[in-house]
């Protein structure tokens, strides 16, 4: 599963915008501060360079060949800017760090700690992207990315395995990939200041958006998503995972959050699995440039078959599971042990994963998550785990996203947080409640088929939240109509146990038959809507499977 899409046509206003022309806000350290999105100038470049692969390779393998270059471009240039500034440095008569000699300069122009100290990848000199351009025009230059590759890992350990290397592969044209290497030379991956951002996860997102697909029925979370997910969570220390971690991203942005509001990157430990062997080397090489340090485990694996953290028990579980995923292999685990609550059904594995997520969840941890609307409001087994899950008080809140977020699919999702201390978790008291926030008319649209939530919106749901768990120190919390209501379980256990907001921020609930018939009927319609939309996405993926097996 992967982490962060959106439409390459949005305006320059639009904070989920990947390709450059991002001017959003987005959260500054002090309160109510903002800062403006760092531009990543060069992604129509980099399509550009993409697309002198197309009719060689099949889309997914060529788009991994320029994040490839991406990555090797990304750390030869902040290699560059750190080497640049120690030039600076020892030149400066006035500084604390000149040099007089000309020897002695060279000398730490080639000291590796004066980059790794910076929190700066050493690069050898043979993988230096000047040594790569000057081969651009030769017949050996994929041999040269593949050694400049290979020297790169053996500097970075956490890199061991994991950087491509079949740029030297027969079909592969050299002159094409020289053409590639002169278009990159004249990207700055510098420009602006990127060490900050989700670099490959957005040049990720961009291609989804480009190639018009989602990979294998993965989608990329939208940034404001993610966003709103880490400020609702608020992981400021303890360990933190991911199961379905995708490219990074919600680590990526954890840490962000970490940075921005004071905190000790040494006092927030991340842990992450993914399925896809790509994207799992494509999260390491994120998180490398990003200089954050994971245990992604091993290799790839599939988390429920194959859990790389067993014994993990974390204080923040983040995750975007795939939606209402159908084909999971549930029948080969009726008797895991992490279905405390029920038995999941073979055909859907949203609840396979919410009991996944609470079983690595530490006494006093909280999970925030990603699901389909339908599992709001499902009955059967899936209605039954729901029931379970609000009487033993774990539901703490419950968070109706606006549709059209996700490029490659329109479900409605929603967020959901789960705690497992809802009496000593730092905050206040909320047994017995639930808050509900429906936030589908948030947002705006970008293009005609694709919605971005602005800073201003996430504000308004994570301010929300913050006051309601009493952990704000802006003021308290009081229901608003149409947006959001804290409801006891009592009610909800009156609504059947569905946990869709809109059923209760109008107050419908609580009204019943005197009077509100047409928001009751609307509320069912909701609920239909999803169920819908979750069996229309389940015939979907049967359809791909058939059509695969045909092939």
């Amino acid at each position: 599963m992967t982490s962060d899409t959106v439409d390459p046509a949005i305006p320059a206003t639009q904070a989920d915008e990947p390709d450059g022309t991002d001017g959003a806000a987005r959260a500054g350290k002090a309160k109510g501060k903002t800062k403006t999105a760092t531009p990543l100038p060069f992604l129509d470049q980099l399509w550009a360079a993409a697309d002198k692969l197309r009719g060689q390779l099949e889309e997914a393998e060529y788009k991994h060949i320029v994040l490839g270059l991406v990555f090797l471009k990304y750390v030869s240039d902040a290699f560059e800017r750190r080497r640049a500034a120690i030039t600076a440095e020892v030149a400066d008569p006035d500084g604390d760090f000149y040099l007089k000699h000309e020897s002695d300069r060279a000398e730490a122009l080639e000291d590796r700690l004066a980059y790794t100290s910076k929190a700066v990848a050493w690069i050898p000199e043979d993988a230096r992207w000047d040594k790569l351009k000057g081969h651009a025009k030769q017949a050996d230059i994929g041999v040269q990315i593949d050694r400049a590759m290979e020297l790169i890992e053996r500097e970075n350990p956490s890199l061991r395995g994991v950087l491509p290397k079949t740029f030297a592969r027969a079909e592969i044209k050299p002159r094409l990939l020289g053409e590639l290497v002169d278009l990159f030379t004249n990207v700055n991956m510098m420009a602006g200041d990127n060490s900050s951002e989700d670099l490959l996860g957005r040049v990720y997102e961009y291609f989804l958006n480009k190639f018009g697909t989602n990979e294998g029925g993965q989608y990329y979370t939208p940034q404001g998503v993610v966003r709103l997910l880490v400020e609702m969570l608020e992981p400021y220390k303890g360990r933190v995972f991911d199961p379905a971690c995708g490219s990074g991203g919600m680590f990526v942005q954890s840490v962000k959050f970490l940075d921005e509001h004071g905190g000790r990157r040494g006092e927030l430990s991340v842990f992450g699995q993914e399925a896809v062997a790509s994207t799992w080397r494509l999260a390491k090489m994120n998180l490398a440039i990003r200089h954050i340090e994971a245990d992604l485990g091993d290799g790839a694996a599939d988390s429920f078959h194959e859990d790389k953290h067993p014994d993990l028990r974390a204080d923040f579980v983040i995750a975007n599971p795939p939606f209402n995923d159908s084909d999971w292999g549930g029948e080969l685990l009726r008797n895991d042990k992490r279905w405390a609550y029920g038995v999941p059904p073979e055909n859907n594995a949203n609840y396979a994963w919410v009991q996944d997520f609470l079983w690595h969840l530490a006494p006093s941890g909280t999970a925030g998550f990603i699901l389909a609307n339908g599992a709001l409001s499902v009955q059967g087994v899936e209605g039954a785990i729901r029931r379970k899950l609000v009487d033993e008080d774990l539901v703490d809140c419950i968070v109706t996203l606006p549709t059209n977020l996700f490029f490659g699919t329109t479900i409605p999702v929603s967020l959901w947080f789960l705690s497992k201390n809802r009496r000593g978790d730092g905050s206040r008291d909320r047994t017995g409640e639930i808050l509900f926030i429906d936030a589908r008319p948030l947002g705006h649209m970008a293009t005609r088929a694709h919605r971005v939530l602005s800073q201003e919106d996430i504000e308004r749901v994570a301010t929300t939240y913050r006051a309601w768990k009493g952990s704000s120190p802006s003021g308290s919390y009081a229901d608003e109509v149409d947006f959001s209501k804290s409801v006891s379980t009592d009610v909800v256990r009156q609504n059947r146990y569905v946990l869709t907001p809109g059923r209760y921020v109008r107050g419908e609930a609580e009204s019943g038959s005197s009077g509100d018939d047409v928001r009751v009927l609307a509320g069912a319609l909701e609920e239909l809507l999803d169920e819908s939309d979750r069996v229309t996405l389940a015939v979907r993926e049967m359809t791909a499977r058939l059509q695969r097996a045909a092939d």
